[in-house]
């Protein structure tokens, strides 16, 4: 019996040993692993310091935000933005009063915006719907804000459209839409139209009605009647293709920047009826090494100012006695006050002088510059000034309102569907 009882107190005895030594392996095993996972937290990527993952997800919300504060941030010259278009606007062009602005849109409407206070905060405009299929490239108003003369191209070729103001009211009482004048198709030998350059022709003989110069990407450039579409004249450039091409203010002269580096004047001459007699080459300004891309005349149309690819401007006098042979002189170069990133000069693609030719404003890509056209000092710089490619830049012909005051205004087109109205820079700020 004794010895059936220790048998029994020994079993228990090594039972319970064999249960201790059971648990305390478990109980040693669990305290490792969550000292071993105590130990690996600090290697979570997400608090790891050596790691640049969490720096930028934590920052990136942050940096969002200050991107979309930076947009928000107009320049100090940014008075306004005509918006509603839905496309890239392709062209621009003021009416003579100031009061109106006229673009062309890639998605086939004409807009006719009324400026009555540049700073307003919405604009009434006229909306006019292009024939079906048609792109316009370039507008310009003719005789007067009732009359626009547009550009378009077709896969047929280009053709050009006057569109005038009804004088008779509708039976509502109403105006209706302004309907095509006249219209040319197939011009250019089918080529685009680059340019559409306006003019009042005041000099001599004329008698007064509106020049139209419509130039092509081809070597040619048309001159028309802007009243009644008359072929007044043709030109051809021979420089392999144009960039773009201007009449005077006064409708004098007609000029072309194109391929090659010196640019070709022409000379409108009037008979005296007023009517157009012929267009003759009088002139050659010649200075640059390298293309032309764009000129603009001053106000009096002595001068014509030069942007070229040699990363130069230059400031010539065309009021000379060419039939005499004197040749156009070059009162000023100015280096073009831009690099890329590399040091490398570039070029502008689009001037505009103000009308009191004082203030030069120049484009290239998405930046805008002012220029004192005096010295061709910078007054100031715009480098974001579109969202896009800046495609057209034109001054008011006169001094606009602009909420209780007025000033000159410099309008601005981009591929970014936007047209932005720019205050002329003080020429104290030199």
């Amino acid at each position: 019996m004794e010895s059936v009882l220790v048998v029994a107190i020994a079993s228990v005895i090594l039972g319970a040993l064999i249960a201790v030594l059971f648990f305390g392996s478990y109980f040693r095993k669990r305290t490792s692993e969550v000292q071993s996972m105590a130990k690996a937290e600090p290697q979570d990527p997400i608090r790891n310091p050596k790691s640049n993952h969490p720096a930028a997800k934590k920052n990136h919300p942050k940096s969002q935000a200050s991107d979309k504060n930076q947009n928000k941030r107009h320049h100090p010259l940014d008075l306004n933005t005509l918006k509603g278009h839905g496309d890239a606007v392709t062209g621009l062009c003021f009416s003579s009063d100031g009061r109106s602005l006229a673009t062309a849109c890639a998605d086939g409407v004409i807009r006719v915006f009324k400026l009555d206070d540049a700073s307003s905060k919405s604009f009434k405009f006229l909306r006019i719907n292009l024939p079906a299929g048609g792109h316009p490239t370039a507008v310009a108003f003719a005789d007067d804000a009732s009359s626009i003369v547009v550009a378009c191209y077709h896969l047929s070729g280009s053709s050009l459209y006057m569109y005038g103001e009804e004088k008779q009211k509708d039976q509502q009482g109403k105006l209706p839409l302004p309907s095509i004048k006249w219209d040319h198709h197939h011009i250019h030998e089918k080529r685009a139209v680059l340019t559409i350059s306006g003019a009042t022709a005041t000099y001599g003989t004329a008698d007064g009605s509106a020049v139209i110069a419509s130039c092509s990407e081809g070597t040619d450039i048309i001159l028309w009647h802007g009243k009644t579409g008359r072929n007044l004249g043709h030109v051809d450039t021979n420089q392999l293709k144009n960039h773009m091409a201007a009449v005077s203010p006064n409708g004098r002269f007609l000029a072309a920047a194109a391929f090659t580096a010196d640019v070709k004047v022409w000379e409108i001459v009037y008979q005296k009826d007023g009517s157009v007699k012929e267009v003759s080459r009088v002139m050659q300004l010649k200075g640059h090494k390298s293309a032309v891309t764009w000129l603009c005349f001053s106000p009096n149309s002595e001068k014509i100012i030069t942007a070229s690819k040699d990363g130069s401007i230059r400031v010539w006098n065309i009021n000379v006695r060419y039939h005499l042979d004197e040749d156009p002189k070059t009162l000023k170069v100015f280096p073009i006050p831009l690099c890329d990133s590399g040091g490398n000069p570039l070029h502008y693609d689009r001037l505009s002088l103000c009308p009191e030719g004082k203030i030069l404003a120049a484009s290239h890509g998405s930046t805008l510059q002012w220029l004192c056209a005096e010295t061709g000092n910078v007054l100031d710089t715009a480098e974001k000034a579109h969202e896009g490619d800046i495609t057209c830049i034109s001054w008011a012909p006169k001094a606009i309102t602009v909420g209780e005051r007025h000033a000159m205004v410099l309008a601005t087109s981009g591929d970014d569907k936007k047209v932005k109205l720019w205050e002329a820079p003080k020429l104290q700020s030199l």
